[in-house]
């Protein structure tokens, strides 16, 4: 079985798919599939398809849901030997139900072990090795995760934790990018995510220390200055401390001399620690 998530959801059995049209069995197969080969519980399917306000028949209809995508996996084996069924493929347990990948591929777990690959690498001082990796692991994401599910809670709450962890090697990857003198490539990039991710605190330092080392020292300030507006009127905060030290280092330093980001700022400190 073939999953994909990080986009559009698509799940393939013996090179088909079983991904239905209808929105609630669509819902079913999603939480399944992020937890492949995991038993997901009847009460946490039943709350993303219904809330805290499941309908007297919500098991009876769940039960449905399962037999429709069965009926998807079976179409999907015809011509198979017959070892795998659709019970094999969706399998009932105790308490819940459990997608079995049979050792397939899963858009999640490689992003997870690019990613974690490339942390270690970043760990070891090895950035061109971090950037290849967190890059490759980047590349997996052809848009928000479920992008063409609606989801209830458990989705919507799953979805959250995924993006975290894409931002968190997005920012790693900036960060390698940046320790490989790549300030200036970086600098388009950086434009989008600073407008997007408006109270992002690394990202805005990746960004004013991109500038600042490309020479434009005046607009890595405003950078700041628009951050610290941003912050001050929508969350009632001051910015970090390790950005107003990136902000006053960039204000008594040139271009030609280092400046740390907040992140490395902040790993150093704590190995002194």
């Amino acid at each position: 079985m073939d999953i994909d998530v990080l986009g559009a959801l698509a799940v393939r059995e013996n090179g088909i798919s079983i991904t239905p049209t209808a929105a609630k069995p669509r819902q079913v197969l999603a939480l399944l599939a992020l937890h492949a080969d995991q038993v997901v519980p009847v009460a946490a399917l039943i709350e993303e398809l219904w809330g805290e306000e499941p309908p007297r028949s919500a098991r009876t209809t769940l039960q449905t849901y399962v037999l429709q995508l069965r009926a998807l996996i079976a179409t999907a084996l015809e011509g198979t030997d017959g070892t795998r069924t659709p019970k094999d493929v969706l399998v009932t347990l105790p308490g819940g139900y459990m997608l079995s990948s049979a050792g397939g591929t899963s858009d999640v777990r490689e992003f997870d072990r690019l990613a974690g690959m490339g942390y270690r690498a970043m760990d070891a001082g090895d950035f061109p090795g971090a950037a290849r990796l967190l890059r490759e692991a980047l590349t997996l994401w052809s848009g928000p995760a479920f992008a063409d599910v609606q989801g209830g809670v458990q989705l919507d709450m799953e979805t959250r934790r995924l993006e975290e962890t894409r931002l968190c090697a997005l920012d790693q990857r900036i960060e390698a990018d940046l320790r490989l003198g790549r300030h200036r490539e970086l600098l388009a990039e950086l434009t989008v995510l600073a407008s997007r991710y408006r109270t992002h605190e690394n990202l805005h330092g990746q960004f004013m220390l991109a500038l600042h080392r490309s020479g434009r020292r005046g607009e890595a300030l405003s950078v700041y200055q628009r951050l610290r507006a941003t912050l001050v009127r929508e969350l009632g905060i001051e910015p970090s401390s390790a950005l107003r030290r990136l902000q006053r280092s960039i204000l008594m330093t040139g271009p030609e001399n280092p400046v740390e980001t907040p992140e490395t700022a902040r790993k150093r400190l704590a190995r002194v620690g």
